[in-house]
């Protein structure tokens, strides 16, 4: 898929949470392809500090509005930067980078996306492309507390949503892995995002269950095209670099001890 250097319009800066800032991004161009899964790189202007691009997943996309979504957390001097950014104001992005998750073979396929934290962000594209080709995906996301789950009016308009709250103040308390859900439905296949010890237990569970399974890594990554080796994860076919090879896998191509 090409890759675009694009110089975006904040449309809206909103505050979902404390620690998150959702920014949507326009432009007068239509804005071009991207698929579920794949990230971009945004240039950091306001800040002195900070001279190597952000990561950040594809949160949405919106072709009827000509809007791109960024659910970013505001960790370091550079996201915390990007998260002051105005309507009006331009951010330089590099798009669509890296290898999105697999498309269901058939709409009748029962998927299962679970997400935790910001790792749910890159979920609501891919239940937004699995709801237009006619497919219905299920949601498990889990967060600390309520209030850490985030966007969930969205998820419902995609599908049904399950949730797990490590305090129990919303859904099941405990961890994904632990709902009821996974006892009662039988899922074709699952795809997950969070932080890698939740992945790692999904991957278990489906590992153990003869489901098929993605998971999108969240490796440090400064380039995002493969060139400065900073993101490499150990395959069943040597090193390969998230940001190009990645950031989805196969649970049965890494080296993960599940």
């Amino acid at each position: 898929m090409k890759k675009y250097i694009l110089d975006l319009t904040v449309v809206e800066n909103t505050t979902p949470h404390p620690r998150y800032v959702l920014l949507k991004l326009t432009q007068e161009a239509p804005l071009p392809e991207m698929a579920p899964g794949q990230f971009a790189e945004i240039r950091i202007d306001g800040s002195k500090n900070t001279f190597l691009r952000r990561p950040i997943s594809i949160n949405y996309v919106d072709y009827a509005k000509n809007q791109i979504w960024f659910l970013v957390a505001k960790v370091g001097e550079g996201t915390q930067a990007l998260a002051k950014v105005q309507p009006g104001e331009t951010v330089n992005v590099v798009l669509p980078l890296g290898n999105g998750f697999t498309m269901p073979a058939s709409p009748a396929q029962k998927i299962l996306l679970v997400g935790g934290g910001v790792g749910t962000a890159p979920l609501l594209y891919f239940g937004k492309c699995i709801k237009e080709m006619g497919g219905e995906p299920t949601f498990l996301l889990g967060a600390r507390s309520a209030g850490d789950l985030l966007e969930l009016d969205m998820f419902r308009e995609l599908g049904p949503v399950y949730t797990t709250t490590e305090d129990g103040s919303m859904g099941e308390k405990g961890f994904v892995t632990q709902h009821s859900i996974l006892k009662e439905v039988r899922f074709d296949r699952i795809s997950t995002c969070g932080p890698k010890p939740m992945m790692v237990s999904v991957a278990r569970y489906a590992k153990t269950e003869g489901i098929a399974c993605e998971v999108s890594l969240e490796n440090k990554m400064a380039c995002g095209v493969g060139a400065c080796l900073c993101c490499v994860e150990g395959t069943a076919e040597g090193h390969k670099c998230v940001c190009k090879d990645g950031p989805v896998f196969d649970i049965n191509d890494l080296l993960w001890q599940i």
